[in-house]
């Protein structure tokens, strides 16, 4: 499965936290969650959105200024950020995607 993410800040900002969008191109119909330690690791709380029917799918986190970790769960399968070169292990053995909000 080729997976792609793009992670930019929007210019909206609430209270110190910035708009986030996370974008991941997969096969169209997935089922497409974002899970990190800023929503306690729950691959159902957000999920992304792919409103042309092409494969790919976003959706946006308000975020305050630090380093958060995250992974992609498409179809039932946590997947990593190939797109992001910024990773660490983590416990269970494997790794989680990191990102920098400034």
């Amino acid at each position: 499965m080729a997976t792609k993410k793009i992670v930019k800040s929007a210019s909206t900002s609430t209270a110190g936290r910035k708009k986030v969008i996370f974008e991941v191109q997969t096969k169209p119909g997935s089922s497409v969650f974002l899970a990190g330690d800023f929503n306690g690791w729950d691959c159902t709380k957000k999920q992304l959105t792919d409103k042309d029917n092409n494969g790919i799918f976003q959706g946006a986190v308000m975020l305050g200024t630090g380093t958060y970790e995250y992974k992609f769960y498409i179809n039932d399968t946590w997947c990593v950020d190939p797109g992001n070169p910024n990773f660490r292990p983590n416990e269970m053995g494997t790794l989680n995607s990191v990102i920098t909000v400034d």
